[in-house]
């Protein structure tokens, strides 16, 4: 049978809990008395339960990850399992487990938050940035729980979060395509109220600004994000009499319709437009015709938001509000 704390206690003539101090260096417990257990557990050959000692310290060893878990939600938030799995690898190397929690089923906004902080489960959060508002982002800067959100809230407030860069990413779209010769550019976004689409289209525009390009209005198209409004708007772009050279779009819903709108038109990429957008996935790969792609890996992101929590768990003061994780070109 494998040896238990208790038996540790009785061959040490002491309690269990004078055990238990010990294992977890209370400095009450006197000198004498911590060598005698702690040569009864190396003869022994005691493993202390993780879960035993973790409690005896007020700690949990478990991170909570919260966002939408609702059907079809990778559909809607593609990157969310990539900065998941970029999460938990940091943490299951330094022996941390990570627990999802459901934020879809709220009743109100930031509920699955409170019951966080409340019952104590776990020793710090990641929060997806759909998940916040400025009330809870006030209630877990006051209570000082240990927290990393997803994405820019959109707000001031002194939560911790790390975002990737999209108007960088608009810019580094830009100076690829003004590198490549094209000063024509139009741009698909979604809408404008979106916020990641207005930072993409920040940088484009102001890159283009730099280097003397003037993008007109009707080069700039709002869209629902769906792959017919995209493919619209990329008809219109692309029948009007001065046609653009190239097309930037926000997203891989939005250049499945400019691909379409391509397709309807016979023209070739690059030879009659070129063909950018941003991310990856998770269209990139099948589109035809294959565009050039700005690339921002999420699962960098989500690594180096798992090392900021464990950096917030040793110093609750840190304040962490960075952008991380630089776009790539795919050409």
């Amino acid at each position: 049978m494998p040896i238990t704390i208790g038996d540790v206690a009785r061959e040490a003539g002491v309690s269990t809990s004078t055990v238990s101090k010990v294992l977890n260096n209370w400095t009450t417990i006197s000198p004498a008395t911590a060598a005698r257990v702690q040569e009864v557990i190396r003869r022994l050959n005691y493993t202390p339960n993780s879960r035993a000692v973790s409690f005896a310290r007020q700690i949990t060893q478990n991170i909570v990850y919260l966002t939408s878990l609702s059907k079809d939600e990778a559909y809607h938030n593609p990157h969310m399992f990539d900065i998941m799995c970029g999460v938990n690898r940091v943490l299951s190397e330094n022996n941390y487990s990570l627990t999802l929690m459901d934020t879809s089923t709220d009743t109100d906004k930031g509920e699955s938050v409170s019951k966080v902080m409340a019952k104590k489960c776990a020793d710090g959060m990641i929060i997806h940035g759909s998940a916040i508002n400025k009330e809870i982002a006030d209630m877990i800067t006051r209570q000082q729980f240990p927290h990393i959100l997803i994405g820019h809230p959109g707000f001031d407030t002194q939560l911790c979060w790390v975002d990737t860069n999209h108007a960088l990413a608009g810019q580094t779209a830009a100076e690829y395509l003004i590198s490549c010769g094209y000063g024509d550019i139009a741009f698909i976004g979604g809408r404008q109220t979106d916020y990641i689409s207005t930072q993409r289209l920040k940088g484009f525009l102001g890159t283009m600004h730099h280097y003397g390009y003037l993008v007109a209005a009707d080069k700039i198209c709002y869209t629902d994000s769906g792959i017919e409004e995209s493919c619209q708007a990329a008809l219109r772009l692309l029948q009007s009499p001065k046609p653009p050279k190239a097309i930037l779009c926000e997203n891989n819903t939005i250049a499945l319709g400019v691909a379409k709108a391509i397709e309807k038109l016979n023209l070739k990429v690059p030879e009659d437009v070129a063909f950018l957008t941003f991310d990856l996935y998770p269209y990139t790969k099948i589109l035809d015709p294959k565009p050039v792609v700005i690339d921002i890996n999420v699962y960098d992101m989500g690594m180096q938001a798992g090392n900021m929590l464990l950096r917030k768990l040793e110093n609750p003061s840190l304040q962490i509000q960075t952008y991380t994780t630089l776009p790539v070109i795919n050409a």
